[in-house]
């Protein structure tokens, strides 16, 4: 078949995401496609260019996987991903009558629920709007605001703010932004856009001597800044868009500390302002001192190599590791069980540790033998003591029967936790975001039963996985539990997903002293070692 052009890809991609929503599948992944549709349609470069010179997973919104599918339809015409949908959907599905029900069914299931997308989408999304609107010559600030800067996992609209001489001007810039579908809404101070991708995007402008209020105002929940309303008129103050007045005097506001320090408070940033005891920590002065930076990650944790189920060999995950200057890389593939993602039995795990020597003596960073050991349904680790003794690193995890109920659930994780071995608890409660749910389990129980042990709790990197939990994060640091960051990296890319698993650890209000990996390497390996 004759290779398809532009015109053709995103139709492709666009029946993609309608057959996975008929199948059932995971919703994320479907709008991802759509999304993708949408970015293909908006693009300003040649499909073909971008593809030849290996740039298509610049485009945001396209991953990997999505890229793959692409240049297959580019180059072939066809899609597999797509062939096989059909074969598994009846024929009828794809009919022009059955089709329009179809649609007019997600539509209304679309109307019914915001549309939520994945962080990681998101601020891809956000930063190229953000480029676009500080191109404008009047625009002198720019940010986001919203649930995006409170960096939560998923998403229904995007906040942008901006500063500048002529506001109306802005507005129309942003009115234009090259991916719009529709305009929503238009004001005097905002403007709502639908995305091609079907995103929201709402930029809000203001005058840049109101832009540090009117920033802090976008950012917080409505629970959080409600409780600022409370404490500043406790202290006599009237705060509002205009700014903060105590008996008439305009108080200075040059950043969004000085808001907390009018109000007595300690400084709070965004991806604490959810209403979740943080006013009062800053009153009490119980704030960690200085939140958890990427900067301030030593080493990377948990990524798997070829020898399972990822997609780079030690040695070019290594390479990549010390690209990133880090000082150790733990290479934690999979354990027997996980036959599915190439588990290595104990024969291949000792061909790996050959490997990794052989590996050490041509990169700098530091290479840790470890395994992603599946915490099997009796609780008890997938290789036996002999051989986990002799590892750096042994990140535990569940990987199968996630529907045990609670009880179960609860015997199977604390069981595993008073094994002497157990030492980093990965992905915590299993979820998939928008495909798979936590796992039922009593999680005071569990944390308890982990603070009387010397294991640490993992804070999953992975972008659809994002586990555990912030509101759990905080519940486990009051336990005094320690914790590590990690990517779940199966790739050199996706090392990148140290930033999403800082992102939690700060909504989780985790400070460097509270994340093994910030250590350097001696004190990281005492304190992981089986």
């Amino acid at each position: 078949m004759p290779a398809a052009d532009r015109s053709a890809v995103a139709p492709a991609l666009r029946e993609i995401a309608l057959l996975l929503e008929v199948e059932g599948g995971n919703r994320y992944r479907a709008r991802a496609y759509e999304r993708a549709a949408g970015a293909i349609e908006a693009l300003g470069d040649s499909l073909e260019s971008l593809i030849a010179e290996g740039r298509l997973t610049q485009v945001p919104g396209i991953g990997s996987t999505l890229a793959a599918t692409i240049e297959e339809l580019v180059r072939t015409g066809r899609s597999s991903s797509l062939d096989r949908l059909r074969e598994r959907l009846p024929s009828s599905a794809s009919g022009g009558t059955t089709e329009r029900k179809i649609r007019a069914q997600i539509e209304r299931r679309a109307a019914r629920h915001h549309e939520e997308v994945l962080l990681h989408e998101a601020t891809a999304e956000a930063e190229e709007i953000l480029q676009e609107i500080r191109t404008h010559p009047v625009v002198e600030r720019a940010d986001v605001g919203g649930t995006l800067r409170r960096r939560t996992e998923t998403v229904t609209r995007v906040d942008v703010i901006a500063a500048g001489r002529d506001p109306q001007a802005i507005l129309d810039h942003f009115a234009r932004l090259p991916r719009r579908a529709s305009i929503l809404k238009r004001s005097a101070d905002h403007v709502v856009l639908r995305l091609t991708s079907g995103l929201t995007v709402q930029a809000v402008v203001v005058s840049p001597a109101s832009y540090t209020l009117a920033l802090h105002r976008l950012t917080g929940s409505e629970a959080h800044l409600a409780k600022l309303d409370a404490v500043a008129r406790e202290r006599g103050i009237i705060m509002d868009a205009t700014g903060l007045r105590r008996r008439g005097r305009r108080l200075s506001v040059r950043s969004e500390a000085d808001i907390y320090r009018h109000l007595g408070l300690a400084y709070v940033v965004p991806e604490m302002r959810e209403d979740a005891g943080e006013i009062e920590a800053a009153a009490a002065g119980t704030l960690p001192g200085q939140p958890l930076d990427l900067g301030d990650i030593r080493g990377m944790v948990h990524c798997h190599t070829t020898h399972s189920d990822g997609a780079h060999s030690i040695e070019e995950m290594a390479r990549g590791a010390d690209a990133l200057g880090m000082q150790y890389l733990t290479i934690t593939d999979h354990s027997p069980t996980a036959s599915y993602a190439g588990g290595l039995t104990v024969d291949r795990l000792r061909r790996q540790w050959d490997e990794i020597a052989r590996v050490q003596e041509s990169v700098r960073v530091r290479l840790l033998r470890g395994t992603e050991s599946d915490i099997l349904a009796d609780g008890s680790l997938d290789y036996p003591d002999a051989i986990l003794e002799q590892l750096d690193v042994v990140i535990a995890s569940v990987h199968h029967r996630h529907r045990m109920d609670a009880a179960q659930m609860t015997r199977r994780i604390v069981t595993a936790m008073r094994h002497a071995r157990f030492k980093i608890w990965g992905h915590a409660l299993g979820r998939r975001l928008g495909e798979r749910p936590p796992f039922a389990c009593h999680m005071e129980e569990i944390l308890d039963a982990l603070a009387e042990s010397r294991a640490a709790i993992e804070v999953n990197g992975d972008p659809h996985r994002l586990d555990m939990e912030p509101r759990w994060i905080r519940e486990a640091r009051t336990r005094g539990i320690r914790f590590v960051v990690s990517t779940d990296a199966h790739s050199v890319a996706a090392m990148g997903n140290l930033r999403w698993g800082v992102d939690m650890a700060r909504r989780g209000w985790l400070s460097p002293g509270d994340v093994l990996n910030t250590l350097g390497l001696d004190e990281f390996r005492a304190a992981v070692r089986p």
